[in-house]
């Protein structure tokens, strides 16, 4: 039985200074681990407009799977601009075609098929989707991958939505900012003003075991931008330098990382070596404009 690796939730375009590039974080997700091989998918909605079709031709054209049903509200942009380090500012737009996914028999056949998912908060923005995320991740097989890559954006979240995710995952995704927001929303860490957790690396391993306790996840990823990344486990960790690159920008470059090390898990690979071989990918995108370039042949290997 053909298995798939999904990320469900915003298929949209990133209007960046240079022009319009297909993206959200899901989509992104999907495309990348398609290119080690894996079946990806990628599940969202469309407007039945030029944008959307857009979408569904450049899904094609890369061969990644799709399910993109049609809806009365169009298809989803944001405007992206970028500050002199090439970090990005999103201004997304809302009531688009991703905050009202319906959920289809098609979505559940690939749910029962699936050996792993990524999804995030943003798309649970609205209560369409979120149903269809949720009903999707229960359909799911318990042993998959369920990786909330949790993508807090502007105040499109909630402690709710949050905890409900993590309850559903098993692995959680996120970075230094969004971990002082976690922490403090859900295990009631103080925030200290002008210093993030990630900073003492001995009050980060505290937070996030509390986490993975919490929520009984099978591993935490945490990335620091431009310092480095860390994989915990309940009894592991590991920790990767981020290597210094020319940037271009690095819109998608968390979403490369994320499928790569999935694919990576799901190919047979060590936690470190996943670890390793995502951090090589995410500054490799880091150095295209756009979410979805091309990987070199070497990364692939």
């Amino acid at each position: 039985m053909e298995k798939y690796v999904v990320g469900i939730g915003e298929a949209l375009f990133d209007c960046l200074p240079d022009g319009r590039k297909l993206g959200g974080a899901p989509a992104n997700f999907a495309y990348h681990v398609s290119q080690f091989g894996l079946n990806g998918c990628a599940i969202s909605a469309i407007g039945d407009d030029e944008l959307g079709e857009e979408i569904i031709e450049k899904f094609e054209a890369v061969g990644l799977n799709h399910i993109l049903p049609k809806v009365e509200q169009p298809t989803g942009t944001v405007k992206v601009t970028l500050d002199s380090k090439g970090i990005p500012q999103y201004d997304i737009c809302l009531g688009v075609a991703w905050d009202n996914i319906p959920l289809t028999k098609e979505m559940l056949d690939v749910a029962k098929r699936a050996e792993a998912i990524c999804f995030g908060s943003l798309a649970q923005r609205s209560q369409k989707s979120r149903e269809t995320i949720h009903a999707f991740m229960d359909a799911a097989p318990k042993e998959a991958l369920r990786v909330f890559d949790i993508n807090l954006r502007q105040n499109w979240y909630t402690a709710e939505v949050i905890s409900e995710s993590l309850n559903r995952a098993n692995v959680l995704k996120i970075n230094d900012e969004e971990l002082d927001v976690v922490a403090t929303m859900l295990l009631g860490v103080p925030s200290v003003p002008g210093k993030l957790i990630a900073e003492d690396p001995e009050k980060t391993r505290l937070v996030c075991r509390d986490l993975i306790a919490k929520y009984d996840l099978k591993m935490l990823i945490l990335t620091c931008g431009a310092i480095g990344s860390y994989v915990f486990t309940d009894t592991e960790e590991s920790y990767v330098a981020t290597p210094k690159v020319k940037v271009a920008d690095t819109v998608g470059a968390g979403d490369s990382f994320t499928a790569t090390f999935v694919a990576q898990i799901l190919l047979g690979k060590s936690m470190r070596i996943a670890h390793e071989r995502a951090v090589a990918v995410s500054a490799f995108v880091c150095t295209q404009n756009g979410a979805m370039p091309v990987l070199p042949e070497e990364l692939k290997k």
